[in-house]
């Protein structure tokens, strides 16, 4: 355990920054499942609405420094190629 006061401020602050990150890192696949869900049932209407969402989601992590804006980019790319099959298939 610290002793130093300065040290124990930065323990309790890594806490709270780690539990907000979680949270948002949680969030975000919460909402990659969902939209997974609508390209498996292939409903279009609701994949390019969760599609909207994710992407929000993706752009609001890379501006907290929770992922990098390259790996951001790569998933959206991902997702959007998903989508257009979904829309070219249906």
């Amino acid at each position: 355990m610290a002793n130093i006061k300065s040290a124990k401020k930065r323990i309790k602050v890594t806490a709270v920054k780690t539990a907000r990150n979680t949270m948002i890192k949680t969030a975000l696949k919460s909402k990659v499942k969902k939209f997974e869900e609508a390209i498996v049932t292939g409903n279009v209407e609701d994949a390019k609405v969760t599609y909207a969402t994710v992407v929000k989601a993706l752009d609001m992590a890379v501006t907290k420094g929770i992922l990098h804006i390259n790996k951001a980019a790569r998933r959206k790319s991902r997702l959007a190629a998903k989508l257009n099959a979904l829309s070219i298939a249906a």
